[in-house]
């Protein structure tokens, strides 16, 4: 069991013929069931041509309607990224993985407002995952994104992270211990994303091969604190939790653009204090992730 995506999961990539898609596609389908997951391009300029074998077509929604395929990645340039987007969002599909860093915060309002409106109206309601985010992984099925695929093992705890890096770190040191992922879902740093950690926690919840999950967030925005919270009164499963951050001064802009301290419940230590009273089992040291993992498995 997985979250979100399986082995049999069939993915268009949006940006296929640029530079940074045809390089993470190739990656994409060597790694585990790839080649059968990667089924379709989009490039309305070279539609009719192909790619590493992959037909390319002139939209998502023709593509979808000739492979069957339900999730798209995206590595359109930022100026177009929110169109694309958009562009998938009307083909219905079920679930958009954004790459793509330095979208416009008025292109994602206005892109997120749209999808909104759409599942109003009664429309069906697309996942979003990103943008500026690694993407996820299913360990031994498949991966969609940018993480590296060798440090990944198929495990029993779940990873969720706002920071790429840090998703990677988690995820090398649970493998270490031999413990693996069950998933992992990099969510983005930006302000105006989609999949929040509220919306992967209970994924995780629900998931019945997930029996722990690593949960890491950043300075900046209440999604932490809300998600703990939740977790509180609904989580059936040990959560290690992790803010990066500590040393980060207020109202100056860290890394991410959605990494800024605007109030007091922004801080690491604030958000820190809610996991903690959430039940969480915190760590201040990012190297102690697996052990806690490890740890909180044998209770």
């Amino acid at each position: 069991m997985s979250i979100y995506i399986d082995k049999n999961t069939k993915v268009i990539t949006q940006g296929i013929t640029g530079k940074t898609g045809q390089f993470h596609t190739q990656k994409c389908q060597e790694y585990a069931n790839g080649k059968n997951c990667f089924v379709a391009g989009v490039n309305p300029k070279k539609a009719g041509e192909s790619i590493f074998d992959i037909p390319i077509y002139a939209s998502v929604k023709e593509a979808a309607q000739h492979t069957g395929a339900t999730v798209s990645v995206i590595y359109v340039p930022p100026a177009g990224a929110a169109d694309a987007i958009w562009e998938a969002v009307e083909a219905d599909l079920d679930l958009v993985v954004c790459i793509t860093e330095g979208i416009p915060v008025r292109d994602m309002l206005i892109v997120r407002n749209k999808m909104k409106a759409k599942v109003a109206a009664g429309g069906k309601e697309t996942l979003l995952l990103g943008p500026n985010c690694p993407g996820l992984i299913t360990p031994d099925e498949i991966k969609i994104g940018i993480m590296p695929g060798h440090i990944h093992r198929r495990g029993r705890v779940g990873v969720v992270s706002r920071s790429g890096t840090l998703t990677y770190e988690a995820v090398a040191m649970l493998t270490e211990e031999g413990l693996g992922q069950s998933s992992a879902v990099g969510i983005g740093g930006d302000p105006i994303n989609g999949l929040k950690h509220l919306d992967v926690m209970k994924a995780f919840n629900d998931d019945p091969e997930t029996d722990a999950v690593i949960m890491i967030g950043e300075i900046g925005g209440p999604d932490e604190a809300i998600a703990a919270r939740w977790c509180k009164d609904h989580m059936k499963k040990p959560v290690i939790g992790f803010i990066a951050g500590v040393t980060a001064p207020p109202g100056k802009r860290m890394g991410h653009a959605g990494a800024l301290i605007a109030g007091g419940a922004d801080t690491a230590e604030a958000k820190l204090a809610v996991m903690e009273e959430c039940g969480f089992i915190v760590t201040r040291n990012p190297s102690e992730l697996g052990k806690l993992a490890k740890a909180a498995l044998k209770k």
